[in-house]
């Protein structure tokens, strides 16, 4: 049975064709995209280069799925990492899933091993990298084994916006799974490992901001100190779920995760407060969706139960760049205008804004039920416990969507008008449309038919009179 002695080990290998060599990086954290190019950074110092010293170009094929997927953003921004310590030129091309018997390190490498070591307990470190630099066939065979004890977490994520700004070239051929990374011409310099820590240290500073919590730094210690113990339980419990019995290793063995429990409290008061959207978090912090999910879910699991409320705010951002500009004070968020109130005008809606308000208050109620009973077939179930309502869940508010219904039927503009005015997608007004116009005719609504029409929302906002100074919206804490 294992036991708190019993180490792990990850083997990453690495099989040059060229010159019939195995190279393999034992791990003892996670097989994460970072290790998996660790170990071919180590492989090229310690016997790429030396073997191919004028080498310029190197091909790596590799199966599809595990810590080098083709879907993995980390493992494209590590290589293009590599690339540029290295200045090689690196073309990967996958093994299509379901393909990865016919990758040759399979046949002629990892075969080798698993022969080598039948039989032979693997007792230690050593005696997993001493079996496995043992290797040799009477072809030639060589390989060479390294012990890699550094830490690998997982989690870490890579915006799009910075994976787009790196110098990778689909193929024309299956470009998912064949691209190629230049050492340089990329608009955004590779990002490494010690860098995205530093930056996630920097985002923790940055949510921390009172303005953004709502609270001071001692109150927001005081929480999470408070919140400590329930945590450390619930984690040991999830971990003694996920190995199905007692731990394996000693305590304190494995790696630290990328948010301390102190962060998880920051990050998921941060949610709380309505400030942004998860993927606003991933992207400031380049932590995966997912552990910013989890995290808070957890962490307001235990709010509820110790019987503590977040206020919301009145602030909202929608891009990482823009909670960091204000943060700083280089970039306060703009008062926004009274876009609903000025399109409102009797001249557009055809009707008094008194009957507009009032088929307004008709109509919401329903929209409302119905969004709240999409959303419960989706959860399976009731709201969890400190659940903010589905504020992000809308991109604008039920009142605009019934001002754009009616704007729409009274044939102000067209579906692209609209989705210009209110700053949403064609689609989603589409679906406002189709949402909205039934209940308009359960309500007796009849559209008179406006004498312009208008081709842009410029247009249509130059119709209108100038907005008053105190029309605005000037965000609040």
């Amino acid at each position: 049975t294992a036991g708190p002695e019993v180490p792990l080990a990850i083997p990453y290998g690495v099989y040059d064709l060229g010159t019939d060599a195995g190279w393999v990086n034992v791990g003892v954290d996670h097989d994460t995209s970072a290790f998996a190019v660790a170990s071919i950074r180590r492989w090229w110092a310690a016997r790429g280069a030396l073997d191919h010293p004028a080498a310029d170009r190197l091909l790596i094929t590799a199966d599809a799925g595990g810590s080098n997927s083709y879907r993995y953003r980390l493992w494209k921004a590590e290589l293009a990492a590599l690339a540029a310590e290295t200045g090689l030129t690196i073309t990967v091309c996958h093994f299509p899933p379901g393909t990865s018997k016919w990758n040759k390190i399979e046949h002629r490498l990892f075969s080798q091993i698993t022969m080598n070591w039948r039989g032979r307990p693997l007792t230690s470190h050593q005696v997993v990298v001493a079996t496995i630099a043992s290797t040799r066939t009477r072809t030639g065979l060589r390989v060479e084994a390294e012990l890699d004890t550094g830490s690998y977490p997982l989690g870490i994520a890579v915006p799009i916006g910075q994976l787009r700004r790196l110098p990778i070239t689909a193929h024309a051929c299956h470009g998912a799974w064949n691209y190629t990374i230049d050492p340089t011409g990329g608009e955004l310099g590779p990002v490494r490992a010690e860098e995205r820590a530093r930056a996630r240290g920097r985002a923790l500073v940055v949510l921390a901001d009172e303005r953004l919590t709502g609270m001071t730094t001692a109150e927001l210690a005081e929480l999470a100190a408070l919140l400590a113990p329930a945590q450390a339980a619930l984690a040991a419990q999830r971990r003694f779920e996920q190995r199905g019995g007692p731990r394996r290793r000693a305590a304190g063995a494995g790696s630290t995760g990328l948010l301390t429990d102190a962060d998880r409290v920051l990050v998921t008061v941060v949610y709380q407060r309505q400030l942004c959207s998860m993927n606003v978090l991933s992207d400031l912090l380049g932590v995966n969706a997912n552990s910013i999910g989890q995290a808070i879910a957890d962490t307001r699991a235990l709010l509820a139960e110790h019987g503590r409320t977040i206020a919301p705010s009145t602030l909202r951002f929608a891009t990482a760049d823009a909670l960091t500009a204000f943060a700083s004070g280089s970039g306060e968020e703009p008062p926004r205008p009274r876009l609903a109130e000025r399109l409102a005008e009797p001249a557009l809606t055809g009707m008094p804004r008194t009957e507009l308000a009032a088929l307004t208050e008709r109509v919401v109620p329903v929209l409302a039920a119905r969004a709240e009973r999409h959303r419960h077939r989706q959860r399976g179930g009731e709201r969890l416990p400190g659940a903010r309502g589905g504020v992000f869940t809308q991109k604008i508010t039920d009142p605009e969507r019934v001002l754009a219904t009616v704007l729409y039927r009274r044939g102000l503009g067209t579906h692209d008008t609209l989705a210009e005015l209110f700053e949403v997608s064609r689609r989603t007004i589409g679906g406002v449309l189709r949402d909205v116009g039934p209940l308009l005719d359960q309500n007796g609504y009849v559209a008179t038919p406006a004498a312009t029409r208008f081709t842009t929302a410029a247009e249509l906002l130059d119709s209108l009179p100038a907005p008053h100074p105190h029309d605005t919206d000037t965000p609040t804490s």
